[in-house]
């Protein structure tokens, strides 16, 4: 399972997010996107911990919970719908 974090701070890192997911386990990855174009945060990120009992302990204490100036959203991520990026946009239409 991997938790998805909202409503992130601009300012956090991965150092930060492993150091509050710590306390409810081993935390084996964190994916911090960014914008390709700017290079800054999105606001939002990916944990991944070593047992799920300890994803869902974080989830319970952290969703809500106001961090760096921010109430987090915190919750199982959904999986990535495959093939429906641009669904739906006209690209280059020749006019």
């Amino acid at each position: 399972m991997t938790i998805y974090i909202g409503n992130l701070s601009y300012r956090a890192t991965e150092e930060d997010l492993k150091s509050v997911f710590a306390d409810y386990g081993t935390v084996s990855r964190v994916v911090l996107p960014t914008d390709r174009e700017t290079g800054r945060m999105r606001g939002f990120a990916f944990v991944e911990m070593m047992e799920d009992a300890q994803e869902d302990a974080a989830i319970a204490e952290l969703d809500g919970a106001e961090w760096m100036g921010r109430p987090l959203r915190v919750n199982k991520a959904k999986p990535k719908e495959e093939g429906n990026r641009g669904a739906g946009i006209k690209r280059n239409s020749g006019y």
